[in-house]
């Protein structure tokens, strides 16, 4: 029997086949199955890569209201977002159960429990028995996020056991929201990870801060993208390239430990599988001096609540 204390984790920094959600799914696969070759455990992938980041809001004036190059960018959007209820995740969650191991999975969500229009930037959580136990959808879009995104809501705020793991998980800039940390840490979580679009200015900091903070294991992942992995059928990709610099996502995956030194520095523009060995007696030790949610808390002072409810327009009764 393997080591329950040891955990072999993969961050799959890679690009989407951007807004191509068959195409996109495709390549996840195959760096699911190259994970759980590689003897892994636990995947994890950067936010929204299924089927990409919105980048072209920040490239297109995306806040001109009733533009029609912002509508039929939207629309391809919608037709390119992934529809859980309906299966289509099934054949992915079959390859997981195959190959044994957990995914976090980052995409864009057409939450039909919303109506059907909606787009919802949700983090997926996969045990390794191919089954879907928790999708975050994020709290707080940031910027011009909020211009495709909707705000979600805290049903997805879990964490789940991975041999002596307690992992949990949010999406880019809610690992800056220090309740919603403070949320997973009152769960139990040991082992954070953390999904971005891309770059290392965005995980150099917050990486070892989180591990500092909660004495646990952080594990960031992000996305690449570049000029050149604009699809040719991209609608407007014209207007897109227009002020588009070579460069959209560089990576900056990486991991610290519980103390919040690299055990993984991040990694800058290679594609592929990161892969790291983590002990969660590490964790045990870390916490002997401080422990955010045990002996370091005051609950008869401070306390938290969580809203766990997943909300929707309508409440039917038959």
């Amino acid at each position: 029997m393997k080591n329950t204390n040891i955990l072999k984790v993969s961050l799959a920094q890679i690009s989407p086949v951007w807004l191509d959600k068959n195409k996109t799914l495709e390549k996840i696969k195959t760096y699911i199955s190259e994970a759980g070759e590689s003897g892994c455990e636990l995947v994890v992938f950067g936010e929204a890569l299924l089927p990409g980041y919105p980048f072209w809001l920040t490239l297109t004036n995306s806040p001109e209201f009733n533009s029609k190059v912002q509508k039929e960018l939207h629309a391809h959007y919608i037709r390119n977002s992934i529809q859980i209820e309906v299966g289509q995740l099934d054949e992915l969650c079959k390859l997981v159960k195959e190959k044994n191991i957990a995914v976090y999975l980052s995409l864009i969500e057409r939450a039909q429990n919303r109506g059907g229009h909606s787009l919802y930037c949700s983090l997926v959580y996969i045990n390794p028995d191919g089954e879907i136990k928790s999708v975050h959808r994020k709290l707080i879009p940031t910027y011009e996020e909020r211009l495709t995104w909707s705000p979600g809501d805290g049903n997805g705020l879990q964490v789940h056991t991975l041999k002596d793991f307690c992992v949990g998980g949010l999406n880019c800039w809610e690992n800056w929201m220090p309740l919603s940390r403070m949320a997973l840490y009152g769960m139990g979580e040991n082992l954070h990870i953390a999904v971005w679009p891309g770059s290392k200015r965005n995980t150099e900091d917050i990486t070892r801060f989180i591990a500092k903070e909660s004495r646990s294991f952080v594990v960031s992942v992000s996305g690449l993208m570049k000029c050149q992995d604009f699809p040719e059928d991209t609608p407007h990709l014209d207007k897109i390239l227009e002020k588009a610099p070579e460069i959209l996502a560089n990576g900056g995956s990486c991991v610290a430990g519980p103390d919040g030194e690299w055990i993984v520095a991040p990694v800058i523009d290679k594609e592929g599988l990161i892969i790291a060995t983590i002990d969660i007696n590490r964790v045990y030790e870390d916490r002997q001096n401080f422990d955010l949610a045990g002996h370091f808390s005051r609950p008869d002072v401070t306390q938290l609540i969580v809203n766990r409810e997943r909300q929707s327009v309508l409440k039917i009764k038959d």
